[in-house]
């Protein structure tokens, strides 16, 4: 895929919910770092009440998508922020374009949507990454900033590490080295998306999960869904990253220990390596993971190793 280079021109889209104002200042911190920001006409806008958590109507949003990723001119496709109304988008995607012209595709959270259907219908890597508005504008600290552009721009290639700050402690609930094809994103979109032609595809892959205002009990059933479904297992290793607003007493981050037990009894016993407390999706700092990579999941590093460039 080629990589976003300086001077880059990047498409500002809202595939999800509308944030106003924010599109403007987004382009504004594009351009202070040497790129050169196209704000897609949704992001602008908010669609009429009942769906005016949407920005703009679907036809307005999925033409957005499809003109950046056709724009030879466009080098990257940037989202505003996550929300809601992604999955509207999915079963309408043209994936015979975005084949012919794939670039760094950015976002999370409601994103996950747009990233489980590239990946299925699509084939080229997707970066689970920070939006502009709800991350980067919000002031989320280094190496959120730094480590997507450093991504996506090609200077992360192959057999780089990607490894947590200090200050972040990832967990190591299962030890153990495993590779795979690296997918996932927020736990609740992936769920939702079972049964669809998009659901996720797991076998031999490693599995990131994350979320935000999930309490424990709904983590809980969203894990059993998935188990149900079989989406466990072949699964080759799990990353769980930050969940985030999990209405504990004690806060989120001593909070992320309630949740080990869940993730070790699904998957404590299948023999793979669990890293948990990863400072990917909603917590803050927020690494970029390249999703439909091939990646090396090492828990006595504690990091990732790409096993393949997914730009340059």
């Amino acid at each position: 895929m080629p990589a976003l280079r300086p001077g880059g021109r990047v498409a500002i889209v809202a595939p999800a919910s509308a944030a106003d104002g924010a599109a403007l200042d987004a382009a504004e911190w594009l351009q202070a770092r040497g790129y050169d920001p196209r704000i897609m006409p949704a992001a602008l806008t908010r669609s009429d009440a009942p769906y005016d958590y949407l920005a703009g109507d679907d036809d307005a949003r999925l033409n957005d998508l499809h003109s950046a990723f056709a724009d030879p001119a466009i080098d990257a496709v940037w989202c505003l922020q996550g929300g809601f109304g992604s999955w509207r988008l999915a079963d309408r995607l043209d994936f015979d374009l975005l084949r012919r012209h794939p670039k760094p595709f950015i976002g999370y959270s409601d994103i996950t949507a747009l990233h489980l259907a590239m990946q299925r219908h699509a084939g080229f890597v997707t970066f689970h990454g920070p939006m502009l508005a709800q991350d980067l504008l919000a002031g989320k600290e280094e190496p959120t900033a730094s480590h997507v552009l450093a991504m996506v721009g090609g200077q992360i290639g192959q057999g780089a590490w990607i490894d947590a700050p200090p200050a972040s402690n990832p967990v190591v609930l299962a030890p153990g080295v495993a590779s795979g094809r690296l997918v996932g994103g927020n736990l609740a979109l992936i769920a939702a998306m079972i049964g669809s032609r998009h659901e996720i595809a797991t076998r031999d892959a490693i599995l990131f999960i994350e979320d935000v205002n999930e309490a424990l009990p709904r983590i809980d059933r969203l894990l059993w869904q998935l188990r149900s479904a079989g989406k466990f297992d072949h699964i080759k290793g799990v990353l769980a990253g930050n969940f985030t607003r999990l209405g504990l007493p004690m806060g989120d981050a001593p909070g992320q220990s309630q949740l080990f037990p869940l993730l070790l009894e699904q998957f404590g016993g299948r023999g793979i390596p669990v890293l948990a407390a990863w400072p990917s999706g909603h917590g803050d700092p927020n690494l970029t993971l390249p999703l439909g990579a091939k990646v090396t999941l090492d828990t006595q590093r504690r990091g990732l190793r790409l096993e393949q460039a997914v730009a340059r």
